[in-house]
């Protein structure tokens, strides 16, 4: 099986970036002539192309297992006799493994071969889902625990795609590129609520719904160990005079943290989180118990209580990201003619369109469903607006070195202040202001908990507002960056790595 890495003792098969490329010694005349024959990447740009495309299947089996889970939660609840609290907690496990875990693998993927941790932990993630498939109705903790360690292989993903889009494009083909890349986001949400919903329907069990993505995941390991080339890391966008080294990590992270555009756009994505993690598990729910209360529907009693509610939430969800997506891609890319602070000024706006048509939505959902139907639909367009457009801000105000890094905190931020604890806390709320267990309760109390999404879509809006003020200066030092004279570097010796200041090279 080849998997396009050298095997020698130079470049081990789990290598160090500096060891898998090797530091061969070639003249002028032979390094201008491999220059013209491939690109700077490594990777000639059919494969480059294939790689976007299984990257994208993969993202998209990640967002359908996610939220597999949503399309099937009214009968989990039934079967195992649990209030919204405890249905809350199966998608704030999966998020807390899944952000505490992403900071390690960003670690590794900035320094390791990328394809072999994402094989690993596609693999990983594919056997657990299949495992809680198998939970029996006495031991609701088993799903708990399982959903938490699927957490674990999406980590392993989700963290590294990014940076090898990044490495394999620069500028407007890279942000095409990652808008195809973030399709897969709605499109992989809404598709979990779909197949979820109907798969267990069609089995006349929830379980079957969970069995979906195990073996479509078996695909994209073998996609990715036999397609797939890793690129070199930032080749395709440094300069011959700058030299892109790695750092510690803690020079990272304080790197990160005085990068005022990274860090109050991953706040202004933290409110997205928030939003799209409390609907994305309840907004099925919610339409099901709208339709009991206004007397559309009759009372669940035997499973498969909503079925049709995930459905049509689930199409909705899918063409809304699309629309969003790709509108906000066109719109920014126009404004860029304009104003260098199009990106943020795109997410902003979206953002604080989508508030009042969330708000409206849950407010009709008590008068007419087609209208909530109609509202969602608008909010949901305006709050997908952001997907491509964020990773695409992180990638150009962030050097090559510290993508995965920069990656894996972001994840760990907006999940951890937004969908991880968002679909537990509406929970918590609803059971709180719920007096009775009557049917107008039940609606009512989750209705008033999911006003709060409405609220922290102004409040990430005015979080993307603020990193207008900072995203050209940041850019401007991303891209002209020159590494100082302390920051250590990366220099073979015989054959292997080794760290050492560029002060002790230079004497």
């Amino acid at each position: 099986m080849s998997l396009n890495e050298p095997t020698s003792d130079s470049a081990p098969f789990f290598s160090d970036d500096s060891e898998a490329e090797g530091a061969e010694e070639q003249d002028g005349a032979a390094e201008g002539q491999r220059s013209q024959e491939e690109p700077a990447s490594g990777v000639s740009s059919v494969r480059a192309l294939l790689t976007v495309l299984i990257l994208c299947y993969i993202n998209l089996l990640n967002y359908m297992d996610r939220f597999t889970v949503a399309g099937v939660l009214p009968d989990i609840e039934h079967y195992f006799g649990i209030d919204d609290g405890k249905s809350g907690l199966l998608q704030t496990v999966f998020i807390c493994s899944y952000m505490f875990l992403a900071p390690v693998f960003g670690y590794l993927g900035d320094r390791y071969n990328r394809k072999i941790i994402m094989s690993v932990g596609i693999s990983f993630w594919s056997l657990v889902t299949l495992a809680s498939s198998y939970t029996p109705r006495e031991h609701f903790w088993v799903l708990l625990l399982t959903r938490g360690l699927v957490g674990v292989g999406e980590a392993s993903y989700s963290t590294i795609a990014p940076t090898i889009i990044a490495d394999l494009y620069v500028k407007g083909k890279r942000t095409n590129m990652l808008s195809i890349f973030y399709f897969a986001i709605p499109v992989g949400s809404g598709l979990g609520y779909i197949v979820g919903s109907q798969v267990g329907r069609l089995a006349q069990d929830w379980h079957w719904a969970l069995r979906v993505t195990p073996g479509l995941g078996l695909i994209a390991v073998l996609l990715l160990l036999f397609v797939i080339k890793e690129p070199k890391r930032g080749a395709v966008e440094a300069r011959p005079e700058h030299h892109l080294h790695q750092t510690s990590w803690l020079t990272d992270l304080l790197a990160l943290s005085k990068n005022y555009s990274f860090v109050l756009s991953t706040f202004g994505f933290t409110a997205v989180a928030f939003v799209t993690g409390s609907l994305a598990l309840w907004a099925p729910t919610f339409l099901f118990r709208a339709a009991i209360f206004t007397g559309e529907r009759e009372p669940c009693v035997e499973g498969n209580c909503a079925a049709s509610d995930s459905l049509i939430f689930g199409a909705i969800t899918c063409v809304t990201g699309v629309l969003g997506v790709a509108s906000g891609v066109q719109v920014s890319r126009k404004l860029r003619t304009r104003t260098p602070r199009a990106d943020p000024l795109v997410c902003a706006a979206g953002l604080l369109l989508s508030a009042p048509f969330l708000y409206l939505a849950i407010v009709f959902a008590q008068a007419s469903t087609i209208a909530t139907y109609v509202f969602i639909f608008l909010g949901e367009t305006f709050l997908s607006m952001n997907w491509a457009i964020v990773a695409d801000i992180l990638l150009y105000v962030v050097v090559p070195t510290r993508r995965s890094t920069a990656e894996a905190f972001q994840i760990v931020i907006s999940h951890l202040l937004g969908d991880a604890g968002s679909p537990y806390l509406i929970g918590v709320v609803s059971d709180s202001l719920r007096k009775t267990d009557s049917f107008l309760w039940q609606f009512r109390s989750l209705q008033l908990s999911l006003l709060l999404c409405a609220f922290v879509a102004v409040i990430g809006g005015g979080f993307f507002l603020a990193t207008a003020l900072f995203i050209e200066a940041d850019r401007d030092r991303a891209e002209n960056y020159v590494p100082s004279d302390d920051e250590p570097i990366v220099v073979p010796r015989s054959g292997r790595s080794t760290r050492v200041p560029v002060s002790s090279v230079l004497i």
